[in-house]
């Protein structure tokens, strides 16, 4: 209680859209609770009441405040002190106090209870004892990660798949953001994994996350490369994801490294001091697979069927500039001449950055919610490019799906570190693939999977320690203190200025400004550049570990940089965990009857999320959570919602599979065009934020060829802005040899169809600039109609 100023205020007004009720706030260690008795109901003649309310309490976990704002009252004005809270559950509330000192009093406490307490375990989730039904459950065992790969056919006892489970990182030795067990080829031996680790970023190589169980593809997934400015290679790499691509032949025998000489190395190949100096003894010429990789693949015996033939591809996720940009920091994206056998794909998902400005941009429609019940701004809404974002990541994970369920090929999904951009990648297509999934236990198992085994940072997105910028006092900017918040002032304002309300929360600008702006830099850093883990590591590749850290000076806001006190860097939080349930929540809209668990689960599941309730997404990674015993000390989330199951059960799930009825197939996809705003979510009504369906807006794609491409709500349909091959490439994408630039002459309208008719517009050998203009997309859809099993 030491940093309690104050435990209980009477007579505190409390606002909500535009209402106000009188009532008790109490402030505990771990929450504000606002208590207030409704008045009586007058439902006889006479006046007199037959029924009265009982008590009613908010309860607000200080962790999910996101701003807190104090306004002292002004001598000019008649209003009284108030604290204005946002919550990052969307929920705004205004208390007023007729007190200014209890008002400075409880604006300190709830600062001290926020962004004071140093350390992850003061977090509620070390204190909370829960109560029955979830008393008895253990949620912490419903992930255990040998039973999930064994459900995907991959363990010791069942038939070879052509994987293996490797234990070279069970002490977290060789890369510490990485699981234990980590599922890799089993023609791949630790040593070899030993030295492709050093090329990728913070060691993170490709590894197994996903198997379909009718084809035998893959989806893995790893960090970008350290191709760097000299061009880098690994053999091993290659060597590696030649293996991975190589899996669903593992029935075949493995090619034969004397069958062809060995060839040299490209130019583009380092020399001393690269991360592929030194070659463990006996390992095959990368040429010599490749052509036994490619000439396999041309000669599969068996009938051929259309939308059957392997594209096996390498997916960037970041847009073609940015991953450009990071080559000048040792890092970047695969260089093409040296995977013959894939083809790779650049998606122009943003960043952290553009992510958390554009969820902000969403706030400043809402940020008045407490004071007012008018509806935002749609129009405001529609330019702050939440949905466009959440539609491009969508078309992303939809692209993936259809290449392994309906072109039988492997994908590997790299952003930056890859664990951003890449766990909305794998989890999303994954949710498309396995029907699994979609029930609730196999979501959470996704959740546990690709989020938390894979290292998302949960600490650095979510911000559970808070930050002092995010705490301001109303007056401090009216003296003209505080001009570095009205520069970042919130521009957008409500039009209902007439309520006496409203007017007087709304007498200064920036009312709820937060030192949280972050403009778009040239190099695609997702804030991962930062060396957040400055534990020793020995396995750890030092030549990558250098790469990293010259990485790394671009960043100021290094999140080890304080080891004493961790606080919250305001610049590497943003909404990813948040994007992955809004998008699945579009899933769960278009299709209803496909998903076990209900919208309610989703939205509760973000709530918990940032109340720190539960221990489940405190800490970055799996060795920080086994390091701070996060399971001995702390409840698991998924006890919260296997205690109240029946309330997040969909009524109109089908359980039932059967690629042969139309609706029931195992494959669901996306459709992109036909987001809409998470209404629930922000706490409004669909009509306010939806309104009336737009018709849909049709645009010529500047091709020439008659073929028209569907907008909604302006929403470009594809995210797809590039694709690469060692023989040619197709819209934005890097400079190679031979070429003066980064846009084909086919131009960017072309890719989608190339991509989604099976790349048949890329076939290799060809040319920089062919297109698919002989293809109309109507037909490209119908081809890839049904999965192909």
């Amino acid at each position: 209680m030491e940093r309690t100023r104050i435990a209980r205020v009477d007579d505190v007004k409390l606002v909500r859209r535009g209402d106000q009720v009188e009532g008790t706030l109490h402030l505990t260690p771990h929450h504000l609770i606002f208590c207030h008795t409704p008045p009586p109901t007058d439902d006889e003649p006479n006046g007199h009441s037959s029924h009265i309310n009982k008590p009613r309490e908010l309860w607000i976990t200080y962790p999910i405040i996101q701003t807190c704002t104090l306004r002292l009252a002004h001598p000019a004005s008649h209003h009284p002190s108030s604290i204005r809270l946002r919550c990052r559950d969307f929920s705004f509330v205004c208390f007023c106090f007729s007190d200014e000192k209890k008002a400075k009093d409880v604006y300190g406490s709830i600062k001290a209870w926020t962004c004071k307490l140093g350390k992850i375990d003061k977090l509620y989730a070390f204190t909370y004892q829960p109560q029955a039904p979830e008393k008895e459950i253990n949620g912490w065992g419903l992930y255990d990660a040998r039973r999930e790969w064994k459900r995907q056919g991959i363990s010791e006892k069942d038939p070879d798949k052509g994987w293996r489970i490797s234990k070279l990182n069970t002490d977290y030795g060789f890369s510490p953001t990485y699981p234990a067990l980590l599922a890799v080829p089993s023609a791949i031996s630790d040593n070899t994994l030993n030295y492709a680790g050093r090329y990728r970023s913070r060691v993170r190589l490709p590894v197994l996350t996903y198997l379909h169980p009718v084809n035998n593809c893959s989806i893995t997934r790893s960090s970008q490369p350290l191709v760097g400015v000299r061009g880098n290679r690994s053999i091993q790499d290659e060597k590696l994801l030649l293996a991975i691509f190589s899996t669903s032949h593992s029935n075949q025998p493995p090619p034969n490294p004397s069958s062809r000489p060995r060839s040299r190395q490209s130019p583009r190949s380092s020399s001393s001091g690269s991360p592929t100096q030194d070659v463990p003894p006996n390992l095959p010429d990368p040429e010599t697979l490749e052509d036994q990789m490619i000439s396999r693949t041309a000669s599969d015996d068996g009938p051929r069927v259309y939308g059957a033939q392997q594209h096996n591809l390498i997916v960037d996720a970041r847009p073609t500039v940015n991953a450009l940009a990071m080559q000048a920091v040792g890092l970047g994206s695969e260089n093409m001449d040296n995977y013959r056998f894939a083809t790779k794909a650049y998606l122009g998902i943003d960043n952290i950055h553009v992510m958390r400005d554009s969820l902000n941009k969403v706030i400043d429609t809402l940020k008045e919610s407490d004071v007012t019940p008018m509806a935002p701004n749609r129009e405001a809404l529609a330019k702050s490019g939440w949905l466009k974002h959440i539609a491009g990541i969508l078309d992303g994970a939809s692209l993936i799906a259809r290449q392994v369920a309906l072109q039988h090929s492997h994908v590997l999904i790299h952003c930056s570190d890859g664990w951003d951009r890449t766990s909305q990648l794998s989890a999303l297509s994954q949710l498309c693939l396995d029907p699994y999934y979609r029930t609730l236990e196999g979501f959470i198992v996704l959740v546990e999977k690709d989020w938390l085994s894979f290292g998302h940072m949960f600490n650095h997105r979510s911000g559970f320690l808070s930050s002092e910028k995010w705490f301001s006092i109303e007056n401090e900017r009216v003296g003209g203190s505080d001009s570095h918040h009205q520069r970042a002032g919130l521009s957008n304002s409500s039009s209902g200025a007439g309520h006496a309300l409203e007017n007087a929360f709304l007498s200064a600008k920036g009312f709820f400004n937060k030192d949280n702006s972050s403009r778009e830099s040239f190099v695609d850093s997702d804030g991962e550049l930062q060396p957040y883990d400055q534990s020793p590591s020995s396995n750890v590749n030092k030549k990558s570990s250098t790469s990293n850290s010259a990485a790394s000076k671009l960043g100021k806001d290094g999140a080890a940089s304080d080891k004493t006190k961790p606080t919250t860097k305001v610049k590497e939080t943003s909404p990813v965990f948040h994007q992955f349930l809004d998008a699945t929540y579009q899933l769960l809209h278009q299709n209803p009857g496909r998903f076990e668990f209900n919208e309610r689960f989703l939205r509760r599941l973000l709530y918990h999320l940032y109340s720190c309730q539960y221990g489940t997404f405190l800490y970055n990674n799996e060795r920080e959570r086994m390091e701070a015993g996060v399971q001995q000390k702390t409840r698991s989330v998924w006890d919260y919602f296997l205690g109240r199951k029946e309330q997040f059960l969909n009524p109109q799930y089908e359980e039932r599979i059967d690629d042969n009825v139309r609706g029931k197939e195992r494959l669901v996809l996306p459709k992109a065009e036909e987001v809409r705003w998470w209404s629930e979510l922000f706490g409004r009504e669909d009509r306010e934020m939806n309104g009336v369906p737009t018709v849909h807006a049709i645009r010529s794609d500047g091709n020439g060829d008659g073929r028209r491409v569907e907008e909604v709500k302006g929403i470009p349909v594809s995210v797809l802005t590039g694709v690469e091959t060692a023989e040619q490439a197709v819209g934005a994408v890097p400079p190679v040899k031979g070429t003066a630039g980064g846009e084909s002459e086919s131009g960017k309208g072309s890719i989608g169809s190339q991509l989604a008719g099976g790349m048949k517009g890329l076939g290799l050998g060809s040319g920089r600039d062919r297109s698919m203009r002989g293809k109309s997309p109507s037909r490209l859809e119908r081809e890839l109609e049904v999965e192909m099993q």
